[in-house]
């Protein structure tokens, strides 16, 4: 039978990552792809400890509840937000969701027609490009550096697309690992106060960050009157990922409308993970744990580092991640890293190419490294087993030309 589906399901797409995942979990292949926490690494105790003080209050911890989510975990979130300085929000401009992904979604849902423009920088997160294209709303590039979204290049395209939202992830990026400065910060703030537009600013790796002597400001810790800036950020990059809950938080009327697209959609999140989680919060070392995450995380990206340093392979480029999950990294512009992949996955390797990242046409020649769900002794020898691929594959492009 021929199925009508809407014609907006053309925009669909399966994720690059989801597909690799897929090839990786049948063999025996060190897979540097996902963006996975680690399972050792999880709190387990905790939140068993977590669900059983949930339960203690009984049957009402089984009802349905409000669709901004559990009133005290977002209180506390409030508070969390606050060490980041970020204290223009209340309880009833934050909404919780299914993963931050869920909050990408109902934004687009509220705010984007077909055709409304988007800016972003290149490469940027790929679900999110994902999210917006299913929307048919147009993703334009910021040109940007290490620091963040060059001013020059954003005024000039505020000007002539006049956007309705500019979308960054300005802290540990996915895919590129970068740390924008508080100067960008400020700056794209100030731009967007000036021309009306909405900043979404995505913040899922912000606490893992290596170097404690660092201060980096999410943009909406300057956004002082809470007008301009939508912030949202997830537990399952610090507490587990199964609990899918995450939170934005933002202008009234914004959260106000993105709840009644989610009353439509799903009523509310799970609630159980969100009491729980609120008991993991107030009963359990968070805090404690997102540092021993931090600990761990950080010493397998020097393990990733030395690899590379070791390796020394020519036209190889990347910056070292402060923070994060991720190592983004350019190849001699020779190499097509999704043709490559093919020979690393039959070697015992798997990565993610960098093509689909980007907006419009990418960088054949880049690839993206997760370093936080390897063992270390996976590390080394994934990649001793990827650089030598990689190495391999220059040196015969090298005899061709």
């Amino acid at each position: 039978m021929k199925y009508a589906f809407a014609k907006r399901v053309r925009h669909l797409q399966s994720s690059a990552v989801r597909d690799i995942l897929k090839v990786v979990s049948k063999g025996n292949v060190i897979s540097f792809a996902g963006g996975l926490p680690d399972d050792d690494l999880f709190p387990l105790e905790g939140i068993k400890e977590a669900f059983e003080e949930t339960f203690k209050t009984g049957k009402k911890s089984l009802q349905y509840i409000e669709t901004e989510g559990f009133l005290p975990l977002r209180e506390l979130l409030i508070d969390r937000m606050k060490r980041k300085e970020i204290t223009c929000y209340n309880s009833e401009e934050i909404l919780l969701t299914t993963g931050s992904q869920q909050a990408i979604d109902l934004f687009s849902r509220v705010t984007f027609n077909p055709g409304d423009i988007i800016l972003t920088e290149n490469p940027t997160y790929l679900a999110a490009l994902q999210v917006f294209e299913s929307y048919e709303a147009k993703v334009i590039p910021v040109e940007s550096d290490e620091h963040g979204m060059l001013e020059g290049d954003l005024v000039k395209k505020i000007r002539k697309y006049k956007p309705k939202c500019i979308y960054v992830v300005p802290t540990f990026s996915n895919p590129a690992g970068k740390v924008w400065s508080n100067e960008r910060r400020k700056m794209v703030l100030r731009l967007a106060q000036k021309h009306h537009v909405i900043i979404f600013e995505d913040d899922p790796y912000g606490d893992i960050q290596f170097d404690k002597d660092e201060t980096y400001y999410p943009i909406a810790s300057f956004d002082k009157e809470g007008t301009h800036v939508l912030y949202t950020s997830t537990f399952s990059k610090t507490a587990v990922p199964a609990l899918r809950t995450g939170w934005i938080a933002g202008p009234h009327q914004i959260i106000r409308i993105m709840s009644q697209a989610k009353q439509a959609n799903d009523l509310h999140s799970n609630s159980l993970s969100q009491q729980a989680l609120y008991h993991l919060c107030t009963n359990f070392d968070l805090d404690g744990h997102i540092s021993n995450l931090i600990e761990v995380y950080h010493s397998r990206m020097n393990i990733m580092l030395h690899e590379l340093e070791k390796a020394n392979l020519p036209g190889m480029s990347y910056v070292v991640p402060k923070g994060g999950m991720f190592f983004w990294i350019e190849l001699d512009k020779s190499i097509d890293t999704t043709e490559l992949l093919k020979v690393a996955v039959n070697r015992g390797v798997a990565y993610v190419p960098g093509a689909p990242f980007y907006v419009g046409k990418g960088k054949k020649n880049a690839l993206r490294l997760n370093y936080t769900h390897s063992t270390p002794e996976k590390l080394e020898a994934g990649m001793k087993i990827l650089t030598e691929v990689i190495s391999e594959h220059t040196s015969l492009k090298e005899i061709v030309r």
